[in-house]
C-alpha cells in the first residue's frame, strides 16, 4: 500500500479485503482526505471482520445476507431506481440484475442520505462517506459474480467510471508535490452561449503543478480538462468572484485599436527559397550517384572515411545479455528445479530442527507412496526469502520464540492473496485438554499473528471437502495428538448446495490451521526412525498422520480436482453408499 500510494493515484479499489494492517490505515485516511476515491467491495472476508472499520462509509452487520437458497425466505432482488442526487443520476435502472448475497449496514438517520443505490427492497447496495475532499464507497456486493450478476453487466462499467470520475487525488498530490507535475488536455470548452463544445481550439493542456490557474486564461479557456474517464473543470472566473459594472468616466481614455492582421511576416518568399535550395542539393546528389563526378580524385577515400566516422559514431558499445547471472540467481534456479516443501525458520534451534525432520519424513512418504518426488525441504526467513515458489508453507508455532514483524506478517499475507497457502500448527491439543480457561501460549501467539491478516472465514474441514479425498479416503487429520480439527476457509456456497460429496470449492484455502502437531508425528533421524512418539502411543495414529499430509499435498498441487464429478461414482462405491 505505500508504494501505491507514492504514484499517487486518483483511486484505490480494495476487492473483498476485511482487515487491513495497523500502519496502513492513517496513510489511506490522509490521502483520501486530499482528495482521493476509495472503492471497497464486500465478500466472505468484509462480511466477517469486526466491526469499527475506519475505512468502511457505514455500520456493516457480521455476516451476510442471503437472498434465495434453501435457507432464505426472501429472493433474489433487484435494483431499484437510482436516486437523483449521486453520480449514478441518469442511468437507467439494470434489468436483469438480481442479487443473491450481500452485507447489510445498521440503520442510521444519515443511512438514506449516503445510500447512491439500493435493492428493490431498500437494503443499501452503494453507500458512501466523504471524508475531506475525498470519499469511502462502498459497494455491498463482491467484485465478481458469486453473489450478484451485477460485476458481469455493463451498467457496472459505467458505475465504476462515474465514481473514479469524482476522484480529485490526482490533482491534489500534485499541488502538494511540485515535482510530480501533470498536464491534462483540453476535452470540453465552453462557448460564448455557456455550451460545451469539443472544438478545443488553440487551448493548451491545463497544467496541475503549482502554476494552475485558478481560472480562465488566454491559453487556457474554461472548460473541462482530461478524457471522458476522467476530467477537471476551469471555471471562467475564481471562487469568490463578484461581477461590477465598468464605471467610465472623464479620466477614463478608451481608444479603439484593429487587429494586428497588418503586421504580419509573409512566409511565401522564405519557403519558396527554401524548396528551391532542396532541389539543387537533390539534384547533386542525383549527378553524384550517377557518376557525374567520377573523375574527382580521393572520392573513394573521402567516401571511406565518412562511412567509417559513421560506423565509429553509432557502432553500439558494451551490452549486458539478457542472461547474464544476478546475485541470488543460483539459489533461485536451484528451488525451481522440483517442488520443495518449506517451512518458518522461527529461531528456536530446536523448533526448527523438528520442522526440518519433519518434512523430511513426509518428502520420503510422498517418495514412497505416491509419483510426487519433492526435493529437500527449505527452511525461509519470511521477512527476506522469496516465497512464492512454494505451494504451502509450514509455520510451527512458538510462545517463545521472536514474534515476526509487521513487514515479514505483510509479506506472509500477499504471499496468501497471490495463491499461497500457510498450514500454521500451534501443537498444543494436547496440553488444552481439559483446559477451558483460554488459549494456550501458542494459540495467543498465533491472535497476534493473525490479528493483522485478512484471514477469511473459517470452518472445520466438512465431510465432503476435497481435502478428505485429495489421495486417501480421511475422517481426521491427527497429528502426533489427535482431536483438534483442520481448519479451512469456509465454502460460502456449500449452504444453498445440495451435492452430496462433491466439493464445490474454489480453488484451495489459504490458510489451514491445526494443533496436531502434524510436523512432531512425521520427523525422522538420520535413520529414517520416528523422534517423537505419538500421544498415546499409536504407530497407526502416525501412519494416518502422514496420509493427511499426503492428501494437504495433493490438494495444494491439484486444487479442488476430486471435486469433479466424473469421481462421484468411484468415491461413492469405495465409501459403501
Amino acid at each position: 500500500m505505500p508504494e501505491i500510494l507514492a504514484q499517487k493515484p486518483s483511486a484505490i479499489v480494495l476487492a473483498d479485503i476485511g482487515r487491513l494492517p495497523e500502519a496502513v490505515y492513517e496513510p489511506l485516511q490522509a490521502w483520501i482526505a486530499q482528495g482521493g476515491t476509495l472503492i471497497r467491495f464486500a465478500g466472505p472476508r468484509l462480511a466477517a471482520a469486526p466491526v469499527g472499520d475506519p475505512l468502511v462509509p457505514v455500520i456493516l452487520r457480521q455476516g451476510e445476507r442471503e437472498l434465495g437458497g434453501a435457507l432464505s425466505w426472501a429472493e433474489p432482488q433487484p435494483l431499484a431506481d437510482f436516486p437523483k442526487f449521486g453520480p449514478f443520476a441518469g442511468m437507467p435502472r439494470p434489468d436483469g440484475v438480481l442479487i443473491k448475497r450481500q452485507v447489510l449496514a445498521e440503520p442510521t438517520p444519515d443511512l438514506a442520505e449516503r445510500t447512491w443505490a439500493s435493492l428493490a427492497d431498500g437494503t443499501p447496495l452503494v453507500t458512501v462517506r466523504e471524508s475531506g475532499a475525498g470519499r469511502t464507497v462502498l459497494f455491498h456486493v463482491s467484485a465478481e459474480a458469486t453473489w450478484s450478476d451485477l460485476p458481469i453487466s455493463g451498467e457496472f462499467v459505467e458505475m465504476l467510471r462515474r465514481v473514479v470520475q469524482l476522484s480529485r487525488a490526482g490533482t491534489a498530490a500534485a499541488n502538494a508535490d511540485p515535482a510530480a507535475r501533470a498536464t491534462l488536455a483540453p476535452f470540453r470548452l465552453l462557448t460564448e452561449r455557456g455550451a460545451l463544445t469539443a472544438d478545443t481550439a488553440n487551448a493548451r493542456p491545463l497544467d496541475l503543478g503549482e502554476a494552475r490557474p485558478t481560472s480562465a486564461t488566454f491559453d487556457n479557456p474554461p472548460g473541462l480538462y482530461g478524457t471522458e474517464d476522467g476530467f477537471a473543470a476551469l471555471n471562467l472566473l475564481p471562487a469568490g468572484a463578484e461581477l461590477k459594472p465598468l464605471k467610465v468616466d472623464a479620466a477614463l481614455a478608451v481608444a479603439r485599436e484593429p487587429l494586428a492582421g497588418t503586421a504580419a511576416l509573409p512566409l511565401k518568399p522564405i519557403l519558396l527559397t527554401l524548396a528551391f535550395a532542396l532541389l539543387v542539393i537533390d539534384s547533386l546528389v542525383v549527378l553524384f550517384m550517377g557518376g557525374a563526378f567520377s573523375r574527382l580524385p580521393r572520392r573513394t577515400a573521402t567516401a571511406s572515411v565518412v562511412a567509417l566516422a559513421c560506423l565509429a559514431l553509432f557502432a553500439p558499445g558494451d551490452r549486458a545479455s539478457a542472461d547474464d547471472a544476478k546475485p541470488g540467481d543460483a539459489v533461485i534456479l536451484e528451488r525451481l528445479d522440483n517442488t520443495h516443501l518449506a517451512y518458518v525458520v522461527t529461531g528456536e534451534a530446536e523448533v526448527d530442527q523438528l520442522s526440518e525432520d519433519g518434512l523430511r519424513g513426509l518428502t520420503d512418504f510422498l517418495t514412497y507412496r505416491t509419483t510426487l518426488e519433492p526435493a529437500p525441504p527449505v527452511g525461509l526467513d519470511i521477512s527476506s526469502d522469496e516465497l512464492s515458489f512454494y505451494p504451502i508453507i509450514f509455520w510451527p508455532i512458538s510462545a517463545t520464540a521472536p514474534m515476526p514483524s509487521a513487514a515479514a506478517i505483510s509479506r506472509i499475507d500477499a504471499y496468501m492473496r497471490a495463491g499461497g497457502t500457510v498450514l500454521f500448527d500451534t501443537r498444543d491439543q494436547f496440553s488444552a485438554l481439559g483446559d477451558e480457561s483460554g488459549p494456550s501460549a501458542n494459540g495467543e501467539r498465533l491472535q497476534a499473528i493473525l490479528a493483522n491478516i485478512d484471514i477469511p472465514p473459517l470452518e472445520p474441514v466438512p465431510s465432503d471437502h476435497v481435502l478428505t479425498r485429495s489421495f486417501y479416503l480421511l475422517t481426521n487429520f491427527p497429528g502426533r495428538y489427535t482431536g483438534s480439527p483442520l481448519w479451512v476457509e469456509a465454502r460460502q456456497e456449500a449452504r444453498t448446495s445440495n451435492s452430496g460429496v462433491a466439493s464445490t470449492g474454489d480453488g484451495v484455502s489459504p490458510i489451514l490451521i491445526t494443533g496436531n502437531d502434524l510436523l512432531g508425528a512425521w520427523a525422522i533421524d538420520a535413520n529414517g526412525a520416528s523422534v517423537l512418539p505419538t500421544v498415546p502411543p499409536d504407530e497407526m495414529q502416525r501412519e494416518m498422520s502422514f496420509r493427511s499430509g499426503v492428501n494437504i499435498m495433493m490438494y495444494m498441487l491439484t486444487g479442488n480436482y476430486k471435486a469433479d464429478q466424473v469421481h462421484v461414482p468411484a468415491l461413492l462405491e469405495r465409501l459403501g453408499q
